[in-house]
């Protein structure tokens, strides 16, 4: 485990980091949901943000996407205020969210559609992603058609194909049962390696945030800070074996340790939806 970075550090390159929150803080009305939340991410990198359900993990992509403005502290893309404008980010949600009416190429194109690209346009720009994407086969297909996930593939296309600064990943597997799931996961990291986009995730999963992460902020309960930050010290690309390795299994027991300690120390017992 390591102590968070000053969240103003520059990449060895040089760089700042893609994506940048300083002590930021938001409250619904009376209840404290964040409390000083610092983290970084870099360009090309996938992070993933760990907790207790209803910790504040979602409220966190809801100030990103301009939903909510946070109380105080700063939230900077590529070293500059986010301002009100949001448009550097594509957001998978819990859900899939296709439209069941709409075929899967016009699922995947929606966010385009909505930037104001034209549909041929639009269709142009997603198609030689589909491929790749494993629906290559399935461009006429309406979601009912599609197995689990099938759906999320077209659901992370619809998030990728929009070419944001950032991907926020909002639990995108969750739903799924546990053999897909592992697929998903298997698949996902394959693909994010050729790519490497800028990726920050929300998952309940602790083996899945090992899988797929560079690092992992753990949070505390309500109101969440940051109480640890993890480096995963695995190898790209990663494989399913690894999971039985060494490193693999430290890194859970680690971040297991944490978590268990949060909660036994916690002191916010009412009850609040996850956000």
């Amino acid at each position: 485990m390591t102590a968070l970075p000053p969240v103003t550090a520059e990449r060895a390159d040089g760089k700042p980091p893609r994506l940048q929150l300083e002590g930021v803080r938001h409250a619904y009305g009376q209840l404290q949901v964040l409390d000083g939340v610092s983290l970084h991410l870099s360009e090309g990198e996938l992070v993933t943000i760990l907790g207790p359900s209803g910790c504040g993990k979602s409220t966190i992509f809801s100030i990103l996407t301009g939903a909510v403005c946070q109380n105080s502290g700063d939230v900077l893309i590529d070293d500059a205020p986010l301002g009100p404008r949001t448009e550097r980010f594509a957001v998978m949600p819990q859900t899939d969210a296709l439209l069941p009416w709409r075929r899967v190429i016009d699922n995947v194109t929606l966010g385009l559609e909505v930037q104001g690209l034209s549909r041929r346009a639009a269709r142009a720009r997603a198609q030689p992603l589909l491929a790749t994407f494993g629906l290559e086969d399935f461009a006429r297909a309406y979601p009912f058609q599609l197995s689990g996930g099938m759906r999320q593939r077209a659901a992370l296309l619809r998030t990728v194909v929009q070419d944001r600064s950032v991907l926020l990943l909002d639990e995108p597997f969750g739903a799924l049962d546990a053999l897909t799931r592992t697929d998903m996961q298997t698949w996902l990291e394959s693909v994010w390696d050729t790519f490497r986009w800028s990726v920050l995730l929300i998952t309940h999963d602790i083996r899945e945030a090992v899988f797929l992460s560079d690092r992992i902020y753990v949070l505390s309960p309500r109101p969440a800070r940051v109480v640890a930050e993890i480096t995963v010290q695995l190898t790209r690309p990663r494989r399913m074996d690894q999971m039985s390795s060494p490193v693999f299994v430290r890194a859970e027991t680690q971040l297991r340790e944490v978590l268990f300690d949060t909660r036994v120390q916690g002191d916010h017992p009412d009850p609040l939806p996850s956000r």
